[in-house]
């Protein structure tokens, strides 16, 4: 209950810091008795598209710690966390990176997300699970991957990314809504019913094809993070890692917000791949075995 009302009121705030910008920018309202102010239009759709995506981002660090309780270290207050903290440094460092935050959640799965509005103002969490399921070597191989995502500019990425798909469905639903209250149901003046009818469904199609754009960059940046943690650490880690991933029996349960960050996903097949945030283990441990890097760093 608690991450959907936190959800609810991210969204909330969103529609309205967007809409009183608007207001205050002067737009002018897309919809005229004549038809479409397509400039107007525009303005409207790459508003709530691109600002929208990017208030997400900015509120990601914020929203994350909520969404799945994680608690930033400020004190270690154990040996762990003193090792955590170092390791993270090290890996930051390497990377010419800020210090990034470094957060533990309560789960018992073994995963691990790394979000924030840049990469020198990063967050990473892993959970209680991966911590104590996972030697140490495998561990640091994980925050390789994580610090490799923020080096990498990955938020920032899907961010652009997601606003400008956002933008574009925004944009063509309302064009395709007004096309059929026009040429199909012949309303001439104003916008009736059908407009906003043909205007929620192409929404909801566009939005579903566009998320298959959004999805296969998601999946690109896991082998570039891979990539990455290997050239920190070594590929052996890595690989082990993925491995001690794929042999788990237990589901990654972060938040459905919050999974396209995480370094594990659920595995999936056939047309659903194409919606799959992370690719196929398998094939990440392959991509790295094909891969030239030093065995350990």
């Amino acid at each position: 209950m608690r991450r959907v009302l936190y959800f609810l009121l991210t969204n909330i705030a969103i529609l309205l810091v967007l809409s009183m910008t608007m207001r205050l920018l002067g737009v002018e309202p897309y919809l005229t008795a004549y038809g479409l102010n397509y400039q107007s239009l525009l303005i409207f759709a790459a508003a709530f598209g691109m600002g929208g995506s990017f208030i997400s981002l900015a509120l990601s660090k914020w929203t994350a710690k909520r969404l799945t309780g994680a608690e930033v270290i400020k004190e270690p207050a154990n040996e762990t966390q003193r090792w955590l903290i170092r390791t993270v440094s090290e890996l930051a460092t390497k990377s010419n990176i800020g210090m990034p935050e470094v957060a533990i959640y309560p789960s018992d799965d073994m995963n691990a997300f790394a979000t924030g509005m840049s990469k020198n103002k990063s967050l990473i969490a892993v959970s209680v699970g991966l911590l104590r399921k996972m030697d140490r070597e495998k561990v640091r191989a994980v925050l390789a991957h994580e610090v490799a995502h923020a080096a990498n500019g990955d938020m920032i990425t899907l961010a652009l990314i997601q606003g400008v798909v956002n933008t574009f469905v925004l944009f063509l639903s309302r064009v395709i809504g007004h096309t059929v209250d026009r040429v199909v149901f012949r309303n001439t003046e104003g916008h009736g019913p059908a407009f906003w009818i043909i205007t929620i469904i192409a929404e909801i199609v566009l939005a579903i094809l566009a998320s298959i754009i959004v999805f296969y960059f998601s999946r690109k940046r896991e082998y570039r993070a891979d990539s990455g943690a290997a050239a920190l650490v070594g590929k052996k880690p890595m690989i082990g890692a993925l491995e001690a991933l794929k042999a788990s029996l237990l589901q990654p349960h972060l938040p459905d917000k919050m999974a396209a960050f995480g370094i594990s996903g659920t595995k999936r097949r056939g047309l659903a791949s194409l919606f799959a945030t992370h690719p196929d283990i398998d094939d990440r441990i392959e991509s790295l075995k094909r891969s030239v890097y030093p065995e350990y760093k």
